[in-house]
């Protein structure tokens, strides 16, 4: 079993690659490799999306990279391997995002990626909140709401079918934190940073089964 963290140049993967390699290790969830190879990602058997930074300039170092761009879409889309997308990269999900300008996203979840409306507080929404669970789903097995996680954001997904909200968080207004659909599954705040309810999602996601 091979589970590949996608090296697009949009973030330091370090601390996602470690944690991913623990909990691999600690439930038998097989290899975790981090790659820029097309022929990494066709061949394996989950793959995890992380992202930081803009959405602009995280789908353009995307797209920009044609091979592995089309390996990702054919993996998730006509093999449905198991997708984990992580902060930008759960964003670049959604149909479109408008974070400086309009950009087209996967088109996987329906929903837009808009600045966090949060009057009297900060945005950027940076630091712990508690997770509230809206709907059951493998990757949240053994989560329950009032736990906590780790969000750095300025901007989150609408999500327009209710179906794929899995969780969100209260900042001044409900902001999504998990989204999933089939073989999908995309978590705004970064589960290597979220201690042990991350961990959790993680040692999930490597020994989800669709």
């Amino acid at each position: 079993m091979l589970t590949v963290l996608i090296d697009y140049e949009s973030g330091n993967l370090h601390s996602a690659e470690k944690a991913f390699q623990r909990m691999a290790r600690e439930t038998g969830g097989g290899e975790v490799i981090v790659s820029d190879r097309a022929e990494d990602v066709r061949r394996a058997d989950r793959l995890v999306l992380p992202g930081d930074g803009a959405f602009p300039a995280c789908a353009a170092a995307l797209k920009g990279r044609e091979n592995l761009y089309d390996a990702l879409r054919e993996a998730v889309e006509a093999r449905a391997r198991p997708f984990l997308g992580i902060c930008v990269g759960m964003q670049l999900m959604a149909r479109v995002g408008h974070e400086y300008e309009e950009t087209q996203g996967l088109g996987w979840i329906d929903g837009d990626v808009t600045r966090i409306r949060a009057e009297g507080l900060k945005v950027p929404h940076m630091g712990w909140n508690d997770l509230v669970i809206d709907r059951p789903h493998p990757v949240l097995a053994g989560i329950e709401s009032g736990q906590h996680a780790y969000f750095v954001h300025s901007y989150h997904m609408a999500v327009h079918t209710p179906d794929q909200l899995l969780a969100h968080v209260d900042y001044g207004s409900a902001v999504t934190a998990v989204v999933g659909r089939d073989t999908m599954v995309g978590m705004q705040f970064h589960p290597e940073k979220s201690q042990a309810t991350g961990l959790r999602m993680i040692a999930n996601f490597l020994n989800w089964r669709p």
